[in-house]
């Protein structure tokens, strides 16, 4: 794998910087977190909603109004939730979105080289059947829903979206090293002046690096800045929405020792909660 460090130093240095990225999270003085912005009364509604009663448990930890509201989330636009996994926020997505806006599901370029060939079948049957999963989510009909792969971009979709989601992944693009072109990717999807809202466990700001390439699920959050910036994004602010100072984020087996995956099943973790996570506005730069 090609670590964070080797990709920021790669952009950089052609860019004549002097970055050293190992020391850039122990370096870099981050901006106060914004403040709590208003929660849209139709995003209220769709985390209230009855259909998301076994998925409201984990609002307390993942704080989905204050995350939508901070990343600027409207109901009529068009938005993209990067790799949606298991459909947590899917769910939530497809009520507030489906009745006004569009909501797309995207999902890795299965030939990035990171996906055996059982993978990358699995990648696209999931883009195929994203509508249809949404749309008995939410009660709406599956046109109102699309989803593709980052393989090819259609001419069509780019420059069109508003916003893009990319929760809890940025650890598995770093470790698969296949950040740069799903991050590109992407970029090219969204209208000038359109953002990319990323939530991700947080290392401790002077976290040796060893721990923090990914492989544990944590990212240091200067580290996260400066990726995006040099891939194009301008930083647009930052909320501690999703922040968990019971965490020290220095788990021996990575983020997946803590709730809900108590991976080593080590009972004291459960009174930690979730993990400490970043919440972090970048605007893409013409």
């Amino acid at each position: 794998m090609r670590p964070i460090a080797a990709q920021i130093a790669s952009v950089t240095l052609s860019l004549g910087l002097a970055l050293a990225a190992p020391a850039l999270a122990q370096t870099t003085a981050l901006p106060r977190p914004v403040a709590a912005k208003a929660i849209n009364p139709a995003l209220a509604a769709a985390v209230a909603d009855p259909r998301r009663a076994e998925d409201r448990a984990r609002d307390q930890w993942r704080k989905p109004a204050e995350t939508l509201a901070f990343f600027g989330v409207a109901p009529e636009m068009k938005v993209g939730e990067y790799a949606p996994g298991g459909g947590w926020y899917s769910r939530l997505l497809g009520l507030y979105l489906g009745p006004r806006g569009k909501l797309v599901g995207l999902y890795f370029d299965p030939t990035s080289g990171a996906f055996a060939a059982d993978r990358q079948e699995g990648i696209r049957k999931g883009a195929a059947k994203y509508p249809a999963d949404v749309a008995g989510w939410s009660g709406l009909p599956a046109e109102r829903f699309t989803a593709m792969t980052l393989e090819t971009i259609p001419d069509a979709e780019k420059g069109t979206f508003d916003r893009i989601i990319v929760a809890r992944m940025m650890h598995n693009l770093m470790r698969w090293n296949i950040a740069d072109r799903e991050i590109k990717a992407m970029r090219s999807l969204l209208k000038d002046g359109g953002m990319i809202g990323i939530e991700q466990h947080r290392a401790r700001p002077n976290a040796p690096f060893s721990y923090a390439d990914g492989n544990k699920g944590y990212l240091r959050e200067a580290d996260v800045i400066k990726f995006m910036e040099v891939n194009g994004f301008e930083f647009a602010g930052r909320s501690d929405a999703n922040a968990n100072a019971k965490d020290p984020a220095n788990h021996p087996e990575g983020v997946w020792e803590l709730p809900p995956s108590l991976g080593t099943k080590r009972e004291e973790l459960k009174a930690i909660g979730e993990s400490d996570r970043m919440t972090l506005l970048f605007r893409k730069r013409p």
